[in-house]
């Protein structure tokens, strides 16, 4: 691809998962951070994440944003990706600063990087589907170098705790325009949306970084210049990186889907993803419904313990039984 740079993949892996923390929590009570468990016995979602992240970027190009209090959970991440691709967020500001900050490391390496996100907590039945639509989300940038491609996923059924895109008409090119994002509409409001063609917004998104970058300076340019200088001074002693600490003491929460991609709209394209069994797991009925949908040999193995991982399907399972429900496992 004359003119860009690598591709890069982007797995955020900092937030704290508080609505599963009736699920999520050791014998001793602490919360586990929904990344860090694994769904049925084995790896945890983490991990299936950057071997998702492979479709599209080799091991050198893969890079995590982690927060500073879950070091106990991805200390041993190390042995996974190079030290340097993992960028440690000092406090939770938002979605749209837990991007800003690893986008700006990845910039300083690499200034014509073109960026895929995936979140880090997500599950995916038919993983090569997916792959195959981060492919073509990475060949849509061939073209697309002022555009942010998002990718939408048809959906099974109408729920209300989801964000929807509703696309608009072909662009001509392979992908939609994008008209308007709603976020957790009712029942009644997402039948309607997914009837005039709405799709899931997974929160995956493929784009230069340059592009994506604008995005964020039409938005929060002062913040944008006050953590590129401090990812500039801490570059140069990373151990310590006291100007990103200090600069997070200050800063709001900002989301980046509310505060940064509404209202930019035609900046976007969305890439419209066939069914692939996605789920967000963003809550123990989602859990529950996948857990429902697996593999019989699955849901027979999920009592098998992994060290080090807790599982979300044993722990589900330990909720049904504590409320008298039947065992399905």
């Amino acid at each position: 691809m004359s003119g860009h740079g690598n591709t890069w993949a982007l797995v955020l892996a900092a937030g704290e998962g508080s609505r599963l923390h009736s699920l999520t929590r050791t014998q001793s009570g602490s919360p586990v951070p929904k990344q860090f468990c694994s769904l049925w016995q084995g790896p945890s979602l983490f991990h299936d994440a950057l071997i998702r992240a492979r479709a599209v970027a080799s091991n050198e190009y893969i890079c995590a944003v982690v927060a500073r209090q879950h070091h106990g959970w991805w200390q041993g991440l190390t042995g996974l990706m190079p030290s340097a691709n993992i960028i440690v967020q000092p406090h939770n500001r938002g979605t749209a600063n837990g991007i800003l900050l690893p986008l700006l490391h990845i910039l300083a390496r690499d200034p014509n990087a073109q960026i895929v996100i995936l979140p880090s907590d997500h599950h995916v039945r038919e993983e090569a589907v997916l792959a195959h639509a981060l492919w073509r989300a990475v060949e849509q940038l061939r073209w697309r170098i002022d555009e942010t491609v998002l990718l939408g996923l048809e959906p099974v059924e109408s729920d209300s705790e989801l964000g929807y895109i509703v696309p608009g008409d072909s662009d001509g090119r392979g992908a939609l325009e994008v008209e308007q994002f709603v976020e957790k509409p009712t029942l009644a409001q997402a039948h309607e949306i997914i009837e005039h063609g709405g799709l899931w917004n997974a929160f995956i998104l493929a784009s230069s970084g340059q592009a994506l970058l604008s995005l964020f300076r039409r938005r929060m340019p002062e913040i944008v210049s006050e953590m590129r200088a401090a990812v500039h001074h801490d570059l140069a002693d990373p151990d310590e990186a006291p100007a990103t600490a200090e600069l997070y003491g200050t800063l709001p929460n900002i989301d980046f889907s509310r505060d940064i991609l509404q209202g930019q709209e035609r900046r976007l394209r969305v890439l419209p993803v066939a069914q692939c069994g996605w789920s967000d797991l963003g809550t123990p009925e989602r859990i529950g419904q996948v857990l429902d949908h697996g593999p019989r040999s699955e849901r027979r193995n999920a009592w098998r313990s992994h060290p080090g991982h807790l599982s979300l399907a044993v722990e589900f399972e330990r909720r049904r039984i504590a409320a008298g429900l039947c065992a399905q496992y």
